[in-house]
């Protein structure tokens, strides 16, 4: 490997191994045995080279694509239902390798690389989690559907690993979450006021308001 890869693969076991906030460029450079000078030639900076690592070994990551190969067939809610229960145990295995996603994420402010190739990751993500829960080839995904079920899989794993990370005895598991979104479904919706209980209401507010104002 050159330089550039071997840089690369240290991190990523660096960051694992110790967490992101803790690594320093001589770390980088004595796990990879190359100098101080390789990481402003490759990438610039430190934090570049850990952004580079962080979001190569998200793609990398074995349990990931684990979970991804258990799905079994079924409906879109089973299929959800051992996505989540996988990605969960996924940041159990790697919470650091998580954590660190959080630390580009916030660096990103700054940076309109960094934040650039975030975009890009997670654009790849949404399609992905679509296909993956409706059991459908990416490519033949309308960007419609791409962005709503992507959207939602991106907000709920992101959230349940959150929780995991501050407080994995309180996280919800995929049969919760499940259970949950079928609740929501199947709750009757609260019918609109008639145009009477809308008089009524706004008689009310406008007596209490009345009554405000002579106190």
């Amino acid at each position: 490997m050159g330089h550039r890869q071997d840089l690369l693969a240290a991190a990523k076991r660096l960051i694992t191994e110790q967490g992101y906030a803790q690594i320093t460029a001589r770390d980088l450079v004595a796990a990879s045995g190359t100098n101080l000078a390789s990481i402003g030639y490759h990438f610039g900076s430190k934090d570049a080279l850990l952004t580079a690592a962080v979001l190569e070994a998200y793609e990398e990551w074995d349990e990931i694509a684990e979970a991804v190969t258990a799905l079994p067939p079924g409906t879109p809610s089973e299929r959800l239902h051992v996505l989540l229960d996988g990605l969960r145990a996924a940041v159990a295995a790697q919470p650091r390798l998580f954590a660190a996603g959080l630390h580009v994420i916030a660096r990103s402010e700054g940076d309109a690389d960094d934040r650039r190739r975030l975009v890009e990751a997670y654009g790849r993500a949404r399609r992905g989690f679509a296909a993956l829960v409706l059991d459908q080839d990416p490519d033949g995904l309308d960007e419609h559907t791409v962005h709503a079920v992507g959207s939602l899989g991106l907000a709920v794993i992101i959230g349940v690993a959150l929780q995991w990370l501050l407080d994995p005895h309180a996280a919800p598991d995929g049969e919760g979450l499940t259970e949950a979104a079928r609740a929501l479904a199947e709750h009757p919706s609260r019918p609109p006021p008639t145009q009477a209980e809308a008089d009524s209401s706004g008689g009310s507010h406008d007596r209490r308001s009345a009554h405000h104002e002579v106190d």
